[in-house]
């Protein structure tokens, strides 16, 4: 027999239940911040959702929680002779527990909210990710450094890390997006706790950060990131490609093995991170580079840049240029480029500033026109000067080359899967200009 909604028992017993206390609106700041250090923050900011900083992160924010009306940024410390310990297993348990604390943490503030009936979601520090946007757009549902910058937890450092005023760069970010407004914001740092003492330059094995403050995404992503997505989907093709055990062993070493079972097993393991190791700012952290300058390069850094490793790089890169230069003692292992390995157009239109090859480019000064049709219509404007690029909608300006093509040819040719002369002939690929503009390109993006 069926019953009314208005008569089913869990109907009436919520019925009966008292009222719960009404947390008043808005959120009293003192509060929500004593409720945060107390499930384990080590520090926490509060940012509105409209301020202007986070522009670029709102429709996000929005898409993945519609009632956000702030949102809460907090920090939990890691241990810092961990993180610089030359023994990548002690350092990378360092980065997945404290990874693990944080989502506890923004587990538990959340779970105090709604038995406080306030909605909040938290996204997690890492992974998982959103993996069905994988090489379509970006897989985290929120960006950690803008929202901590906002809230005053630090600035961005120019090895791209965010810097705590205490507790510098040893620290992993927390965010959580909250139905309601808070009584107080927090106000971004009036200075930035980076010292720019290029330590970080210094250490990076594979030249990622620049002294003059430019960054190659590729360097990082291919060495560090060697056994996360990018570098896990090579090693699945190898491991295909190859036609019996011996050929695998061939193209993979057993140490290389045995490390990406051990990433699938334990969580991924980063290859470097030494730019977070070598930096000494913040006031908790600072002492001992101020001490001695000498005994800290010393104990902290040349550990870490004298240790014979492997190096991961793209042939042909600027990457494997600086490696061979600053540090012959590490073992040069090419792979390939998998961030110049797009599935789709948008992702290689996204993706070319991130792998684009500075130095490669030398005074190169170039614009490019491409036109992709079929599958994946698409216009735009490619423009090489001065050692950077721009990568632009539309067809603006004047192109010294004008590139038409199928959406699937160009992708397959980029891949290594189509070729360029067939391309051309059969007209999947139409060039407008000199040529040689073509091959001027590719060395941009080695692969």
């Amino acid at each position: 027999m069926s019953t009314s909604l208005k008569e089913h028992p869990t109907v009436a017993a919520h019925r009966q239940r008292p009222a719960p206390e009404k947390v008043s609106q808005p959120l009293d700041a003192a509060w929500l911040r004593q409720l945060c250090l107390e499930a384990g923050a080590e520090d926490v900011g509060f940012v509105e959702v409209d301020r202007p900083a986070l522009a670029g992160e709102r429709l996000h924010i929005q898409r993945a929680f519609p009632p956000t009306r702030s949102l809460i940024s907090f920090v939990l410390r890691m241990n810092r002779d961990n993180v610089r310990s030359p023994a990548r297993s002690v350092a990378n348990s360092e980065f997945h527990h404290t990874g693990d604390e944080v989502n506890d943490v923004a587990r538990r503030i959340v779970a105090a909210l709604e038995r406080a009936g306030i909605r909040a979601l938290n996204p997690p520090m890492g992974f998982p990710m959103e993996a069905d946007r994988w090489m379509t757009e970006r897989m985290w549902v929120v960006a950690h450094k803008p929202v901590a910058v906002a809230a005053g937890l630090g600035h961005m450092g120019i090895h791209r890390n965010v810097i705590h005023p205490r507790f510098g760069n040893f620290i992993l970010l927390g965010t959580i997006l909250v139905g309601a407004e808070v009584s107080a914001y927090s106000q971004e740092l009036d200075y930035n706790p980076c010292l720019e003492c290029k330590l970080c330059v210094a250490a990076c094995p594979v030249g990622a950060i620049g002294a003059d403050g430019a960054f190659d995404f590729s360097a990082c992503y291919t060495h560090n990131y060697r056994e996360f997505m990018g570098g896990f989907g090579d090693w699945v093709e190898t491991v295909a490609d190859s036609r019996d055990g011996k050929d695998y062993r061939r193209r993979v070493k057993d140490s290389e093995t045995v490390s990406m079972w051990q990433s699938l097993s334990f969580g991924a393991n980063y290859k470097a991170a030494y730019c977070l190791a070598v930096c000494p700012a913040g006031e908790d952290v600072i002492g001992p580079y101020l001490a001695s300058k000498k005994n800290f390069t010393d104990e902290v850094m040349r550990p870490l840049v004298t240790k014979p490793e492997p190096v991961y790089v793209v042939r042909g890169s600027d990457a494997e240029a600086h490696v061979q230069k600053r540090f012959p003692h590490k073992t040069v292992r090419h792979v390939p480029a998998t961030t110049t390995r797009p599935r789709n157009i948008a992702s290689l239109l996204f993706g070319m500033p991130l792998s684009f090859q500075h130095h490669a480019a030398g005074t190169l000064n170039v614009s490019y026109h491409f036109v992709f049709t079929g599958n994946e219509p698409a216009e735009a404007t490619v423009t090489i000067r001065d050692g950077k690029i721009t990568v632009e909608n539309g067809l603006l300006g004047e192109a010294n080359l004008k590139v038409t093509a199928d959406s699937e040819t160009w992708l397959g040719f980029l891949a290594g899967e189509r070729n360029l002369l067939w391309a051309l002939l059969t007209r999947g690929i139409r060039l407008q200009g000199n040529p040689k503009w073509l091959l001027a390109l590719k060395r941009c993006f080695p692969s």
